[in-house]
Protein backbone atom coordinates (compact mmCIF):
# COMPACT_ATOMS: atom_id res chain seq x y z
CA UNK A 1 0.00 0.00 0.00
CA UNK A 2 3.06 2.61 0.71
CA UNK A 3 4.38 1.58 -2.89
CA UNK A 4 1.54 2.27 -4.44
CA UNK A 5 0.86 5.62 -2.69
CA UNK A 6 4.23 6.94 -3.53
CA UNK A 7 3.27 5.62 -7.13
CA UNK A 8 0.34 7.81 -7.49
CA UNK A 9 2.18 10.75 -6.20
CA UNK A 10 4.52 10.41 -8.62
CA UNK A 11 2.53 9.54 -11.34
CA UNK A 12 0.57 12.53 -10.18
CA UNK A 13 3.67 15.18 -10.32
CA UNK A 14 4.49 13.83 -14.11
CA UNK A 15 1.12 14.49 -15.35
CA UNK A 16 0.92 18.35 -13.42
CA UNK A 17 4.66 18.53 -14.76
CA UNK A 18 3.71 17.72 -18.10
CA UNK A 19 0.35 19.94 -18.35
CA UNK A 20 2.47 23.08 -16.87
CA UNK A 21 5.20 23.07 -19.83
CA UNK A 22 1.93 22.25 -22.45
CA UNK A 23 0.66 25.32 -21.41
CA UNK A 24 4.27 26.79 -21.14
CA UNK A 25 4.97 25.83 -24.46
CA UNK A 26 1.69 27.42 -26.04
CA UNK A 27 2.34 30.47 -24.47
CA UNK A 28 5.54 30.62 -26.37
CA UNK A 29 4.67 29.63 -29.41
CA UNK A 30 1.58 32.67 -29.22
CA UNK A 31 4.37 35.16 -28.18
CA UNK A 32 6.58 34.51 -31.48
CA UNK A 33 3.96 35.69 -33.67
CA UNK A 34 4.45 39.11 -34.96
CA UNK A 35 2.28 41.15 -36.95
CA UNK A 36 3.34 42.21 -40.68
CA UNK A 37 2.04 44.84 -42.91
CA UNK A 38 2.49 44.04 -46.41
CA UNK A 39 1.23 46.95 -49.42
CA UNK A 40 0.82 46.12 -52.97
CA UNK A 41 2.22 49.73 -54.02
CA UNK A 42 2.49 49.55 -57.52
CA UNK A 43 2.31 48.02 -61.00
CA UNK A 44 4.16 49.67 -63.48
CA UNK A 45 4.90 48.65 -67.61
CA UNK A 46 8.56 49.50 -67.91
CA UNK A 47 9.33 48.04 -71.44
CA UNK A 48 6.50 46.85 -74.11
CA UNK A 49 8.45 45.61 -77.22
CA UNK A 50 4.53 45.21 -79.90
CA UNK A 51 3.03 42.93 -77.16
CA UNK A 52 -0.16 44.96 -76.51
CA UNK A 53 -1.93 47.86 -75.05
CA UNK A 54 -4.86 46.38 -73.00
CA UNK A 55 -3.35 45.33 -69.82
CA UNK A 56 -4.81 43.92 -66.71
CA UNK A 57 -2.32 42.93 -63.53
CA UNK A 58 -2.93 41.74 -60.31
CA UNK A 59 -1.29 40.29 -56.93
CA UNK A 60 -1.46 38.08 -53.96
CA UNK A 61 0.20 38.14 -50.65
CA UNK A 62 0.18 34.26 -49.06
CA UNK A 63 -2.76 33.59 -51.65
CA UNK A 64 -4.86 36.45 -50.74
CA UNK A 65 -5.66 38.80 -53.67
CA UNK A 66 -4.63 42.10 -53.28
CA UNK A 67 -5.10 45.85 -55.01
CA UNK A 68 -2.80 48.27 -55.57
CA UNK A 69 -2.30 50.64 -52.47
CA UNK A 70 -4.05 47.97 -50.29
CA UNK A 71 -2.25 46.48 -47.20
CA UNK A 72 -3.10 42.81 -45.46
CA UNK A 73 -1.54 42.72 -42.22
CA UNK A 74 -0.34 38.82 -40.92
CA UNK A 75 0.62 37.33 -37.94
CA UNK A 76 3.67 35.26 -38.44
CA UNK A 77 6.35 33.52 -37.06
CA UNK A 78 10.06 33.74 -37.70
CA UNK A 79 9.82 30.34 -39.36
CA UNK A 80 7.03 31.58 -42.01
CA UNK A 81 7.38 32.70 -45.48
CA UNK A 82 5.96 35.78 -47.21
CA UNK A 83 4.64 34.70 -50.68
CA UNK A 84 4.19 37.75 -53.01
CA UNK A 85 2.62 36.63 -56.09
CA UNK A 86 2.40 39.09 -59.09
CA UNK A 87 0.87 38.37 -62.65
CA UNK A 88 -0.10 40.59 -65.72
CA UNK A 89 -2.41 40.10 -68.39
CA UNK A 90 -2.20 41.40 -71.77
CA UNK A 91 -5.86 41.03 -73.04
CA UNK A 92 -6.26 40.49 -76.97
CA UNK A 93 -8.35 37.26 -78.56
CA UNK A 94 -5.07 35.02 -76.93
CA UNK A 95 -4.07 36.36 -73.59
CA UNK A 96 -0.69 36.54 -73.07
CA UNK A 97 0.54 36.31 -69.26
CA UNK A 98 3.52 36.58 -66.70
CA UNK A 99 3.45 35.50 -63.52
CA UNK A 100 6.43 35.54 -60.72
CA UNK A 101 6.26 34.85 -57.17
CA UNK A 102 8.93 35.83 -54.61
CA UNK A 103 9.00 34.24 -51.09
CA UNK A 104 10.69 36.29 -48.43
CA UNK A 105 11.59 34.39 -45.04
CA UNK A 106 10.33 36.75 -42.11
CA UNK A 107 13.61 35.54 -40.10
CA UNK A 108 15.69 37.83 -42.85
CA UNK A 109 13.09 41.33 -41.95
CA UNK A 110 16.06 42.75 -40.26
CA UNK A 111 14.85 46.37 -40.76
CA UNK A 112 11.50 47.74 -39.70
CA UNK A 113 10.56 48.76 -43.56
CA UNK A 114 11.78 46.58 -46.41
CA UNK A 115 10.38 46.60 -50.04
CA UNK A 116 10.81 43.90 -52.47
CA UNK A 117 10.31 44.27 -56.25
CA UNK A 118 9.69 41.56 -58.51
CA UNK A 119 9.79 41.75 -62.20
CA UNK A 120 7.26 39.80 -64.66
CA UNK A 121 7.95 39.21 -68.26
CA UNK A 122 4.95 38.98 -70.61
CA UNK A 123 5.62 37.44 -74.11
CA UNK A 124 3.50 37.73 -77.27
CA UNK A 125 2.22 34.36 -77.79
CA UNK A 126 0.91 35.09 -81.71
CA UNK A 127 1.07 37.17 -85.05
CA UNK A 128 4.35 38.59 -86.42
CA UNK A 129 5.15 40.29 -83.14
CA UNK A 130 5.37 36.58 -81.43
CA UNK A 131 8.27 35.99 -78.91
CA UNK A 132 8.55 39.89 -78.14
CA UNK A 133 8.54 40.88 -74.38
CA UNK A 134 7.11 43.21 -72.25
CA UNK A 135 8.20 43.66 -68.26
CA UNK A 136 5.99 44.72 -65.86
CA UNK A 137 7.72 45.64 -61.82
CA UNK A 138 5.21 45.28 -58.66
CA UNK A 139 6.38 46.91 -55.72
CA UNK A 140 5.49 45.56 -52.39
CA UNK A 141 6.41 47.57 -48.92
CA UNK A 142 6.66 45.17 -46.13
CA UNK A 143 6.60 46.64 -42.48
CA UNK A 144 6.92 45.46 -38.96
CA UNK A 145 4.28 46.57 -36.72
Amino acid sequence: MKHLKSLLMVCLTIVLILSLSNVALAKSSKSTLKSYKITFVSAKLVENNHVGNEWSTGAEVNGQAISVGKSKTLKLKDSDMIILTATAIEEDKVPDEGTESEEVEVSSLTKQKTTSKINVMVTENRGRYSGNTATWTFMFKIEKL
